[in-house]
């Protein structure tokens, strides 16, 4: 009789057949690698405390229909729409909350009197301070809103049919100025669509003499696309 000891030792088990043979340690079988996706999302171009915007664009300068009476209210006074680029310049002082300073090409207006036609033209810049709030700076489409100052100044006043000759004069102006608009994303800045209305009012004067006021209060839409930096 064999003793179990030497069946053990002899790689069989106590009913004499043979062992298996025990596995090497599991290791474990490396995966390949797996390539990285390009990040297709847009860059956000959020507005935070201490950051710059610049926006250009071109915008549509739109006087409200009357425009006030001259000659002690005979003369009814109109004055065209004009369109140019214009540059805007914004710094927030804190997360969503900017001071912006609106500049443009001189804006050229018609000038027209009822029964009289055109009667001359002029020049203005119409420079804006607003302080501006953002409601959402990271989404795709942001809101904001603004209240500021407006300064207008008149030049390059002419004359023509009737009045020809006669020296023309529109005085300086300071008034309220409100701002809304919306910011979409559209690569590495926004596409801002926005509207702006201008308390814009002057005394009109012929060769030193005052003949009334004009009312301009103009509407100011349009377009344009802001960096920020």
């Amino acid at each position: 009789m064999i003793p179990i000891k030497a069946l053990v030792a002899g790689g069989r088990n106590i009913a004499g057949i043979p062992r298996r043979p025990e596995p090497p340690d599991a290791q474990p079988v490396p995966r390949p690698d797996r390539p990285r996706l390009p990040d297709t999302r847009l860059p956000t171009a959020a507005q935070s405390a201490g950051d710059w915007t610049v926006a250009v664009g071109i915008h549509h300068m739109n006087p409200k229909s009357d425009n006030g009476r001259l000659a002690e209210g005979t003369l009814p006074l109109s004055i065209s729409g004009s369109t140019r680029p214009t540059i805007a310049l914004e710094y927030f002082v804190r997360d969503r909350l900017g001071i912006e300073l609106l500049a443009a090409a001189p804006f050229r207006h018609d000038l027209a009197v009822a029964g009289l036609g055109h009667i001359g033209s002029t020049r203005h810049l119409p420079p804006t301070l607003s302080l501006q709030y953002h409601f959402a700076p990271q989404a795709r489409v942001a809101p904001f809103l603004g209240v500021g100052l407006n300064y207008t100044t008149f030049f390059e006043e002419e004359t023509r049919g009737a009045l020809a000759g006669a020296k023309l004069a529109l005085d300086d102006s300071w008034g309220l100025a409100l701002h809304a608009g919306i910011d979409i994303q559209a690569g590495p800045g926004k596409l801002r669509l926005d509207a702006r209305w201008m308390d814009i009012e002057s005394d009109v004067r012929l060769d030193g003499v005052k003949l009334g006021t004009t009312r301009i209060d103009p509407l100011v839409y349009g377009a344009s696309y802001v960096i920020t930096f």
